[in-house]
């Protein structure tokens, strides 16, 4: 053909140098684009055989990215469909135009092709202006006779195109890299970028420096840089145990073993194939530390896409892969609809019938998955009613005895004791003391140490009008106190108390407690503590609401130690002897701060010395 230069046609003016610079939030992602392009031509020509329209010329396929640090180009090689002249004129020159469509729209009724195109160049090539000053293509189409071109631009409207000597079927697009985007000729940087686009793209990917001098003698094959048939795609009962957790641990960069996973092969009523895993937490509500990527025909999108991947269920780590995504040009924000909202509900469906399985089929193993996935099944019930709704049955709690129950099945226990009343325990080290208490009285209580748990409670009590949530430090006489009618207040000691103390605000109480051996302790009503875990939960804030500051002293009547110190005249030892039953009970309760503690040791050590 006749050398040519031109124009490149564009729709809209002044649309180039915003799809040069603003196309794409990642500068990288060039990389991706590319090579998703050379991946589609070889997947064009796979289809053309199979649909007769070609012959095989069984060359295995395969993409090679050439890293020219000493020229400063970057440059990628195919051997799939190549391009004629006037193809590159067409889905080259006018940007408009998606080659994919138009290849879809002609075979359509030969081949349901929608799902296995991203897009052959358009506007995805032009990503490459973004880090280079000049491109070329030197292309040849795998029609017979065709003659092969070299397209060349400098990244404005202009271009050349003149015949070429390129010999072999497919193409090659070489970026003239510019000066301040020399990262890219860095043969690690390259590779780390392909790795995490293309790590799973299904034709071999090969990475190499054009400067390293290769050994004439080493004739080991190379080795190429992704994974070309990943776990997901295969059907479930062809996976063994050992190859989900080598996937997990190889791609999640994570040494532990999950808990558990589930595998997603759907076809119906939309194409989904995925692997999610239930990681093992390292820490309390690590729920921000998941990662699930979504990858488009084996091509990564994103990370946690949240039109995709419910906000709950991002403590999860896994791949989504779904060619059924409305993705918009960028390929990396999914397009609002009724559609995603559908693949949504589905995922999070499939979430809650493994919990479900898991709770039915493997109770022991459920129980013991608990304590990591709780929190993440918490949020999710909060998060999203339907979830709720689905795994209300199999909502588990641990006990103070460690076992694990259902609501229901602690509330039939403790019927005779608090009937539709449940302790629980918000703090194993603090409330230690108190645990030891109601195991000596023979009561039960849940172990809600998580953060989000002040929130759960209210919401499971809103869904269980009739049961009440209370902690095991909060009103305590409720639980604790003996049955024989209450003594009458000691107007006279409580006096003594708060003049030793110098506090006449503090709250004093006395009380007849079935434990002798505790002279007092500290209570709180159990509005006043869950005013307390959401402040902490918001990182101390106390968010515009009142001090809730509610401790009540209760003076245990039945202490023997109690018994004398009412009959003891006023002075320094009946002072010391009330501080230090006050600081017993603050310690009890996890109360006292550093100024006492000390404090409080020094006169424990006083006491002692004395004794002895």
């Amino acid at each position: 053909m006749a050398s040519e230069k031109g124009k490149i046609s564009i729709n809209t003016e002044n649309i180039f140098p915003i799809i040069k610079k603003w196309l794409y939030s990642d500068k990288d992602i060039f990389i991706r684009e590319l090579i998703s392009n050379a991946s589609d031509a070889i997947s064009k020509h796979k289809q053309l055989i199979s649909m007769g329209e070609t012959v095989d010329d069984e060359v295995s396929y395969k993409i090679t990215v050439i890293v020219d640090k000493k020229n400063k180009t970057l440059s990628f090689t195919d051997n799939g469909i190549g391009m004629t002249g006037e193809e590159v004129k067409k889905y080259i020159n006018q940007i408009a135009f998606s080659g994919a469509q138009d290849f879809v729209e002609k075979y359509k009724e030969k081949n349901d092709s929608k799902d296995q195109i991203i897009g052959h160049f358009g506007l995805g090539f032009y990503s490459a202006f973004m880090v280079a000053e000049k491109v070329t293509i030197e292309t040849k189409s795998y029609q017979e006779g065709s003659q092969a071109v070299l397209w060349e631009s400098d990244g404005e409207t202009a271009f050349t195109l003149d015949d070429s000597e390129y010999a072999t079927k497919g193409s090659i697009i070489t970026l003239h890299i510019m000066k301040e985007e020399k990262e890219f000729l860095d043969v690690a940087k390259v590779k780390e970028v392909v790795k995490k686009y293309c790590g799973f793209m299904p034709y071999e990917i090969f990475v190499e420096d054009a400067n390293e001098k290769k050994d004439e003698k080493d004739e080991s094959k190379p080795e190429s840089i992704n994974d070309t048939k990943p776990l997901w795609l295969k059907r479930p009962a062809e996976c063994k145990k050992e190859e989900y957790i080598e996937f997990y641990q190889k791609n999640f960069f994570d040494y532990n073993e999950p808990l558990f996973w589930i595998h997603l092969n759907i076809d119906y009523p939309f194409k989904l194939k995925g692997i999610l895993y239930f990681p093992k937490l390292k820490h309390e509500f690590e729920v921000n530390e998941g990662q699930i990527k979504l990858f488009y025909n084996q091509v990564y999108v994103a990370d946690n896409i949240k039109e995709v991947i419910p906000e709950f269920l991002t403590l999860l780590k896994g791949t989504i892969d779904c060619p059924d995504l409305p993705l918009n040009v960028s390929r990396s924000f999914l397009q609002s609809d009724g559609y995603v909202q559908k693949i949504s509900k589905h995922i999070t469906k499939k979430v809650s019938d493994k919990l479900k399985q898991l709770y039915k089929k493997e109770r022991e193993n459920y129980n013991k998955y608990w304590d990591d996935i709780n929190p993440f099944v918490k949020y999710g019930c909060l998060k999203d009613e339907k979830f709720y709704e689905k795994v209300k049955e199999v909502l588990i709690y641990k006990t103070i005895y460690d076992k694990y129950v259902t609501l229901e099945e602690y509330l039939i226990a403790c019927e005779e004791t608090h009937k539709n009343k449940v302790y629980y325990v918000s703090d194993l080290s603090k409330q230690a003391q108190y645990i030891q208490m109601y195991k000596e009285h023979e009561l039960d209580a849940l172990i809600m140490p998580v953060m989000l748990d002040s929130h759960f409670i209210t919401f499971i009590e809103s869904k269980n009008t009739d049961i009440k949530f209370e902690s095991i430090d909060a009103d305590i006489t409720n639980a604790l106190s003996t049955d024989e009618e209450q003594v009458d207040s000691n107007e006279e000691l409580i006096k003594a108390i708060k003049k030793s103390l110098g506090d006449d605000t503090l709250k004093i109480e006395t009380k007849k407690l079935k434990n002798k051996d505790i002279s007092a302790i500290i209570s709180a009503s159990e509005q006043g503590k869950r005013m307390e875990e959401m402040t902490k939960m918001y990182g101390g804030m106390n968010m515009g609401m009142p001090s809730m500051n509610d401790d009540t002293l209760i003076i245990n009547m039945a202490n023997p130690t109690v018994e004398k110190l009412i009959t003891m005249e006023d002075g320094e030892k009946k002072d010391l002897a009330i501080k230090h039953i006050y600081q017993l009970a603050k310690l009890l309760a996890g109360k006292l701060d550093s100024k006492e503690l000390s404090e409080f040791i020094k006169r424990s050590s006083g006491i002692l010395d004395k004794t002895l």
